[in-house]
């Protein structure tokens, strides 16, 4: 069952969006500079940080919160 989150901003998006977003709209190397995790310096890509965002939940909700702030409504 899907119930309607009109609160949360990040409904509907899947953590890939958030990070391709945020790739394009800071760069690797500014990303980097937001949020400083190894995985968006050191040979950074979509498929590697997405693996190391899920296994890790501190790295995982500063994306997340950054691109509330850097997108929001």
């Amino acid at each position: 069952m899907n119930h309607p989150q009109p609160n949360n901003p990040l409904h509907g998006l899947s953590l890939e969006t958030i990070l391709t977003r945020l790739v394009e709209h800071y760069g690797w190397d500014g990303l980097y500079e937001e949020i400083r995790v190894n995985c968006f310096y050191n040979d950074p890509s979509i498929k590697s940080s997405l693996k190391f965002l899920r296994k890790t939940q501190w790295a995982r909700d500063k994306v997340e919160a950054l691109y509330i702030t850097t997108f929001r409504d």
